[in-house]
């Protein structure tokens, strides 16, 4: 076996293929968002090592989506007015690549990149997620709300 100093290859290979798999833990609170995060973005952990990448993903985390929209067209009244329902569970939309803000860089997976939304924050788990969509429910204002599981992407100009 190889070695470099005294460290075989493949343990180095091993940590490097960990630190690229890294992903950044969500911050869900809407009363204590990461520093650096807009009012409507979803916030997680981001590295703070130097290293020059294309993105940084959150950690895989379940969202209720409560509505689509036309992309874009989703202004920060109406999130807070939806955040102020569910104080615990942080409302979020997109707006990356859109003219209102251009430095905006993050954006969702396993959506319609095409398509504006407003979604919650539902948790973890598919059974967390399960018993908040329930709560969403309950409030009648959502009827075509829906579970989707999906990572926040802070993309690096």
């Amino acid at each position: 076996m190889r070695k470099i100093g005294t460290v075989p290859i493949f343990v180095l290979l091993l940590a490097l293929a960990g630190a690229a798999l890294a992903q950044g833990t969500i911050h869900p609170d809407p009363a204590k968002p990461r520093p650096g995060f807009k009012p409507h973005q979803i916030s997680f952990e981001t590295p703070q090592d130097g290293v020059a990448r294309a993105e940084f993903r959150s950690a895989p985390f379940y969202a209720v989506i409560l509505k689509t929209a036309e992309r874009c067209s989703v202004k920060d009244k109406e999130r807070a007015e939806i955040q102020a329902l569910f104080p615990a569970n942080k409302v979020f939309y997109p707006m990356a690549e859109c003219d209102e803000d251009p430095e905006d860089t993050i954006s969702y997976t396993n959506v319609n990149a095409k398509v504006g939304f407003i979604a919650v924050y539902a948790g973890d788990s598919q059974e967390q997620a399960q018993q908040f969509l329930t709560t969403v429910k309950r409030t009648g204002r959502f009827p075509g709300a829906n579970l989707r599981r999906m990572q926040a992407v802070l993309g690096y100009p």
